[in-house]
């Protein structure tokens, strides 16, 4: 009985280290359906554009930087569209506050850049899928890097920095939200 006990205990602070050792994000204003809140403001959305609080946590051994991105794959272009994309976070951040990619506030943290999106303009721009088209799922995505500056700037297109995020992630984890009007 009592070697049983051990096991079990054993078996118990595995799958605690195992689930602590888990890169996560996660978002208190975000859940499986994003809001007007998030919406964005224009091409006929009439939302607050607002992005999403999100946290990270259990970054990899050797993470210098972060990276944020949100993605619209179910949007009617051929490649989707690209949302938000935030890039060189300082290793010791894991939280981009509610707003943060309102660039004219200025709540991203210090040194973070927020590049062109699909929209034509730097920072974030919230799910606007077209009337009548469904769901749309939209993916954000946090990276850890395994350098500490991208080396881009806030005009790099999408295609460049999504280029320069795959070639340098340690790990990343997603968050899905769905959208339709």
């Amino acid at each position: 009985m009592k070697k049983m006990i051990i096991m079990a205990l054993a078996l118990l602070v595995s799958q605690a280290v195992t689930a602590q050792g888990t890169f996560t994000l996660s978002s208190k204003d975000l859940g499986g359906q994003a809001t007007k809140t998030q919406e964005f403001s224009g091409f006929g959305c009439t939302g607050k554009n607002e992005s999403p609080q999100l946290s990270w946590a259990n970054a990899p051994e050797g993470t210098q930087s972060f990276a944020v991105t949100m993605y619209d794959p179910d949007a009617p272009t051929g490649s989707g569209w690209w949302h938000w994309l935030v890039f060189d976070i300082p290793a010791n951040v894991n939280e981009l506050v509610t707003n943060a990619g309102n660039i004219e506030l200025n709540l991203a943290p210090k040194g973070a850049i927020q590049s062109v999106t699909n929209y034509g303009a730097a920072g974030y721009g919230g799910p606007c899928p077209p009337e009548g088209h469904g769901l749309h799922q939209y993916i954000i995505t946090v990276y850890a890097l395994k350098t500490d500056k991208l080396g881009l700037d806030a005009q790099t297109n999408p295609a460049i920095v999504g280029y320069y995020l795959n070639n340098n992630t340690l790990a990343k984890a997603s968050i899905v939200s769905y959208y339709q009007r």
